[in-house]
């Protein structure tokens, strides 16, 4: 089902008493947030129902996916006052469209089995055009079947299938990375062994396909771990359903398998956190320390005794793309084993902060460096 609908200006809503899940108003709820000294952050947009992925145009238009909405938005800051004014539902109805991307004007979304294009749609936010499907076989179950999005460096879409299951040894195309050319053809395998990954990007030195993956569940509050990976050679293979954490092997599958035989994460994150969106800094806003540095969204457990994750972490890099550290950079999106928000996405935009997504809040958030 597609059509544009315009809500209520968002400077009307932030000036009222929107409340968060946790009863407060959304900016009270903010003020928990623990952040470095110098950084603050603020309500950039409301009302993105369980906003997602993010992708923002040159322009300054920001277009959000969406999972249980089933919405795509385009979310308008046209003051550039970092408070948006709109935010426009482009089409509904769709199956998890939860990835975003663009490329010469055009729009791209994935639902659980498909890819679709919205063309020139930055000149018709008002009355988008019906999507044109660019490819319709990836598998319908819905099991990680949501799709994290991105184009490459080699201009092509990068599409993750994630396993149809907590733990099983599924056959191709299920537990990979899988590449195609911007008109859907030439679908090839980038990586597998890949349960459940929500977040790609590219190393902004070396060009490498770097992924967050989401461990298996029912293995204990402390087993396995998150993971960040790099590929370096298309076709590799990162260990599941075999290997966890790169060197934990499976109860069930392991047997037989070596670690060795996989590629080891780049830095192991904490169990159960949901790893999803990730970008490398590359502004200029944020102290020096923090360029070409990794932040992570952490969408919070499920499967643990005590909760883990809501919030952003941070992955510190040397010059040759090793991990340093693990370490948490904003905090607070969970209070007394309650959460009241949970980070999705970060995205960079122009002056240097950051935006973040927060499906629970139905908001999206922006981190900036005021100094001191």
């Amino acid at each position: 089902m597609r059509f544009s609908f315009l809500l209520a200006p968002l400077s009307m809503i932030i000036m009222g008493c929107s409340l968060s899940p946790a009863g407060q108003t959304l900016e009270s709820d903010l003020s928990r947030i623990q952040l470095p000294p110098g950084f603050k952050i603020d309500i950039y947009a409301q009302n993105v129902k369980n906003a997602r992925s993010m992708a923002l145009s040159e322009s300054g238009v920001l277009f959000v996916g969406s999972r249980s909405a089933g919405n795509v938005y385009a979310v308008i800051d046209a003051d550039s006052d970092f408070v948006a004014e709109k935010v426009i539902i482009l089409d509904s109805g769709l199956n998890s469209p939860i990835g975003v991307a663009l490329r010469n004007g055009s729009l791209y979304v994935s639902a659980v089995d498909r890819i679709l294009r919205y063309d020139d749609i930055e000149e018709n936010l008002d009355s988008p055009p019906d999507p044109v499907v660019v490819y319709a076989g990836f598998p319908t179950e819905n099991h990680h079947g949501q799709k994290f999005i991105a184009f490459g460096p080699d201009d092509k879409l990068y599409v993750p299938v994630g396993a149809p299951c907590n733990i099983c040894d599924a056959e191709s195309p299920f537990a990979a990375i899988w590449r195609m050319n911007p008109d859907g053809s030439n679908l090839e395998i980038v990586a597998s062994g890949v349960r459940n990954t929500v977040g790609i990007n590219w190393h902004p030195v070396t060009g490498e396909l770097w992924f967050t993956d989401n461990g298996r569940d029912r293995l204990g509050d402390d087993v396995p771990a998150d993971e960040l990976n790099r590929v370096t050679s298309t076709g590799q293979h990162f260990g599941y359903p075999f290997i966890h954490q790169g060197d934990l092997p499976d109860p069930e599958f392991g047997v037989g398998h070596e670690a060795a035989d996989y590629v080891a994460p780049i830095q192991n994150l904490g169990p159960h956190v949901a790893s999803l969106g990730f970008e490398f800094y590359l502004g200029t806003q944020f102290p020096a320390e923090y360029h070409g540095q990794v932040f992570i969204a952490e969408h919070g457990s499920w499967d643990r005794s005590k909760k883990i994750g809501y919030r952003i972490s941070l992955v510190r890099l040397d010059a040759e793309g090793n991990a340093l550290s693990y370490e948490t950079f904003a905090d607070g999106w969970m209070l007394n084993e309650e959460s009241w928000g949970r980070p999705v996405d970060l995205e960079h935009l122009p002056d240097g902060s950051l935006l973040v997504s927060d499906d629970k809040n139905n908001a999206i958030y922006r981190i900036h460096y005021t100094g001191g």
